[in-house]
């Protein structure tokens, strides 16, 4: 591993002196480092290598880490879905909005779909005005512009842009002139009784693939020619000049940006002009094809969530024998790319505990008659019977992860040595949850000491294993240590995750199992 460059290996260096552990943000500058930068000697061990490097600093770094792939920021066609009408054959992607709301794995699944196929429809949000800007809020932020923090599409009696009439509109990228162009827009459906007026969306992405297989030339010609998109109205003047297609540096499609009625006009020689003319009639042609334009209608309550950079959408022509009225508002991807990630980190987060209830868990618990997952299973039973809050019901359920050898590398504790799991446990939930959680457990062992010295029979009651994890751990405290810990903010609360953690100890006790935890822990997280 110590081939690696030294500078990118010292850059990445994870210990608390090089990165903020809260953030993770970097605490020097690149220039910071010497000059003459060496490793001066390296081991692996543990799953890990450790390097001591020539200025004397040490680093260590996870070998699963080093080993990872190079990532990307997800916003080009690789790890994108693209794709044809006929790919929801089946339905598209779509979640009630109830559901999504309830359920972090069904908003999971809704944002994953946005950023995978470029769309998701949310039925049943509530048809009334405004609601557009609650979908937006609950995975990011709206994104105002000059058409308002939201905006109304439907028959205006004097428009300023096509889309407020009853016309036919094509497939086309909104606001195509603003640098940077909205990544995400949301179009709620509060009416639609009107004649037509259907919804389509066509994968930009996928024409543009099209495009470069059936014609390198014209797709490069596309890709290297700014075209300035224009909008003017009264109180506006808005101009962009970038390309109808735009690559990242490896020449992989990043965005589209497709709107015939904004583009302004095009400068340069006889032959540019020509060239780009024949590559933006191609193109437009393929996103005309009837096998890449997926039609569907939304009804009152439906929601359209998509990918603005990426999906053109276009609207099919309607009477006016009825009304059609949509709210709409923008937002950005980087927002729900945001909450996606962390929704995912929280899940893996709860599967890693649960692993621990599954596997070590089904061992014994320090010589009592339980299991060490059944003793916490049965504390938050206890403490979610006595109607705790949440937090509390929380912290009684995962008081003694400190315990867990594999995961947080404790000492026996039977065999006499101090294992410390109160502090253990707690420092390693604070990856995740607040002290609300995390003081009542780094505080039950020290409740217990306090308990034993205030209350004679409560330590009458210790079955004999606690007993000998009592003397272990400090026997009960002396009048001032007792009394400086009943100043303590978290007392009370550790106090009372010791009473259900001493309940804790029937033999076949029925209790729900750790998924019935899930939701709770799941709100509480950081």
């Amino acid at each position: 591993m110590t081939e690696l460059p030294p500078y990118w290996l010292r850059d990445n260096c994870p210990c608390a002196e090089c990165r903020d552990p809260r953030n993770g943000q970097k605490l020097f500058q690149i220039d910071d480092l010497p000059q003459d930068l060496a490793v001066a000697a390296s081991t692996e061990a543990d799953g890990r290598l450790e390097v001591l490097w020539s200025d004397g600093h040490r680093s260590r770094y996870p070998l699963s880490w080093l080993a990872e792939e190079a990532g990307e920021d997800g916003r080009t066609e690789e790890g994108k879905r693209l794709w044809t009408a006929g790919d929801f054959a089946r339905g598209i992607p779509e979640a009630e909005w109830e559901a999504y709301l309830a359920d972090p794995a069904e908003q999971a699944a809704v944002l994953a779909a946005v950023r995978r196929s470029g769309f998701a429809v949310l039925r049943g949000v509530p048809a009334v005005e405004g609601q557009v800007l609650r979908v937006a809020e609950s995975f990011g932020y709206v994104r105002v512009t000059n058409y308002g923090e939201l905006f109304d599409v439907r028959v205006e009696p004097d428009p300023n842009n096509l889309a407020f009439t009853s016309v036919a509109i094509a497939p086309h990228t909104d606001n195509p002139y603003r640098d940077p162009v909205p990544t995400l827009q949301l179009l709620h459906c509060l009416e639609n009784s009107a004649t037509g007026g259907d919804s389509g969306l066509v994968d930009g992405f996928k024409a543009a693939a099209v495009l470069r297989a059936e014609s390198p030339a014209d797709f490069e010609t596309l890709t290297r020619t700014p075209v300035p998109f224009v909008f003017r109205d009264r109180r506006t003047e808005l101009r962009a000049d970038r390309p109808l297609i735009e690559v990242d540096p490896l020449g992989r499609i990043r965005e589209v940006r497709f709107n015939n009625r904004s583009i302004g006009t095009l400068r340069g020689s006889g032959d540019r002009l020509s060239a780009f003319y024949a590559a933006y009639r191609r193109f437009a042609a393929i996103t005309l094809r009837p096998e890449l334009q997926l039609t569907f209608r939304l009804g009152p309550g439906d929601c359209l969530v998509f990918d603005n950079t990426r999906l053109l959408h276009a609207r099919t022509a309607f009477r006016q024998d009825g009304h059609r009225h949509l709210q709409g508002c923008y937002a950005d991807l980087d927002s729900l790319s945001s909450t996606l990630a962390v929704l995912h980190r929280r899940a893996a987060a709860l599967d890693a505990i649960a692993g621990l209830f599954a596997g070590e868990g089904a061992g014994e618990y320090l010589g009592e008659e339980v299991t060490m997952a059944e003793h916490m299973l049965q504390a938050a039973a206890a403490a979610e019977a006595a109607g705790a809050p949440d937090h509390l019901v929380a912290a009684a359920l995962l008081h003694d992860v400190g315990h867990f050898q594999g995961a947080l590398h404790g000492r026996d504790l039977m065999q006499g040595q101090d294992n410390r799991h109160s502090h253990t446990g707690a420092d390693w939930l604070a990856r995740w949850f607040g002290p609300e959680v995390t003081e009542p457990v780094r505080l039950h062992v020290a409740a217990k000491r306090y308990l034993c010295a205030v209350e004679p029979d409560y330590r009458a009651r210790l079955s004999a294993a606690s007993e000998y994890t009592l003397t272990v751990q400090g026997g009960p405290m002396g009048e001032r240590e007792a009394r400086e810990f009943a100043e303590l903010p978290g007392a009370v609360d550790a106090l009372a995750v010791r009473r259900w953690d001493e309940q804790a100890k029937a033999a076949g006790a029925p209790t729900p199992g750790f998924d019935h935890y899930r939701p709770l822990l799941l709100s509480l997280m950081r």
